[in-house]
């Protein structure tokens, strides 16, 4: 199994920054992308940002500009460093991954328990 470890969320005023890490752990033989999602109250689920293993990066309209999504492949460990924040960014954020344990495996899907970020205006 694959376990994954936010950390990083909380309180800032709009304006403010924070940086969000998830730490990939277990028996892990390939991860794929790692990506970061959020989840504002009474909304959907959302993609925020993806990186895949080559390092290619997307990211949501929302947050262009403002968000960078980078990776430690040594460490297993996605990082999202959000500035220039926003209320609109309020929501429990997740990290997500695609990993197989091993080679023989399929790719399955692997979520945090999320981390929550406040934003005040």
């Amino acid at each position: 199994q694959v376990q994954l470890v936010e950390s990083g969320g909380g309180l800032v005023q709009a304006g403010g920054s924070l940086r969000l890490s998830c730490a990939a752990s277990g028996i892990i033989f390939s991860i794929n992308n790692l990506d970061w999602y959020r989840q504002a109250p009474g909304k959907q689920r959302e993609l925020v940002a993806i990186i895949i293993s080559d390092g290619s990066t997307n990211y949501a309209d929302s947050v262009k500009g403002r968000f960078t999504i980078s990776r430690d492949n040594a460490k297993n460990t996605v990082y999202l460093q959000m500035n220039s924040l926003k209320p609109e960014d309020t929501g429990v954020y997740y990290c997500h991954t695609a990993a197989k344990t091993s080679g023989f495996g399929a790719w399955r899907d692997y979520w945090g328990q999320g981390t929550q970020v406040t934003v005040s205006s």
